[in-house]
């Protein structure tokens, strides 16, 4: 479909939506998208340390603090303090806390020294970034040379299906909180195309990447050379 962007909110601003993000998190529909998620990352060999921007209640970080045992160090950064406590009180729960490590942050000026870490994940996250560009450029200034990214999100030229599909869980399913801010449905009609994305990551200072498109989202892999 072809439907002009509208801008979304960036972070979960409330401890209202914060709790209602997490519990729509466990989900099977999520559950199967961290595993999706994974097994994409699982193909680029990430070590040392990676970063998950914007992670939300860390459920993506659980994943992958058991699928890949040997990397030396998992940072959660998300611009909502809300969302950082939601995801150290459920990575404490898990048994993983000591793996992990979090950051209040924004995409567009990372905690981080330049050339810091070697991989940085982000999922469900780029619609929100208020200066994606700015955001990118950052991605690239922590990562070290030949660290990688890997984005996961929505693509706004999805099929007509998958618009009505999240406009009935927006109306009739999910929390008040998050019905209140037009979600998930105000997610999918912020996101991007892969053209739109392809423009930015090109301006971004990265000589190697691709785009994947899926159905309903894409995955965004670069490398800094």
């Amino acid at each position: 479909m072809r439907i002009a962007r509208k801008a979304n909110v960036e972070g979960i601003a409330s401890p209202e939506s914060a709790r209602a993000y997490d519990l729509i998190s466990r989900w099977p529909q999520f559950r199967f998208l961290r595993r999706l998620v994974v097994s994409e990352l699982k193909k680029h060999h990430p070590d040392g340390t990676v970063v998950d921007v914007g992670c939300g209640p860390g459920y993506l970080i659980a994943v992958i603090a058991k699928s890949l045992p040997n990397l030396r160090q998992i940072i959660g950064v998300d611009v909502a303090e809300e969302m950082l406590e939601v995801a150290a009180n459920n990575l404490a729960a898990a048994g993983l806390r000591e793996r992990v490590k979090f950051q209040h942050g924004d995409v567009s000026a990372l905690p981080f020294k330049a050339n810091a870490v070697d991989f940085v994940v982000s999922t469900l996250s780029l619609h929100h970034w208020v200066a994606p560009q700015s955001a990118l450029l950052e991605i690239h200034r922590v990562l070290k040379p030949g660290g990688q990214f890997l984005i996961f999100d929505l693509r706004r030229d999805s099929r007509r299906f998958f618009y009505w599909l999240l406009h009935f869980v927006t109306r009739f399913v999910v929390y008040p909180a998050l019905r209140s801010i037009n979600e998930p449905l105000g997610s999918v009609l912020a996101s991007y195309t892969p053209d739109e994305v392809a423009a930015l990551v090109s301006k971004a200072g990265f000589q190697r990447w691709h785009i994947k498109p899926g159905f309903g989202w894409m995955f965004i892999w670069g490398c800094k050379d």
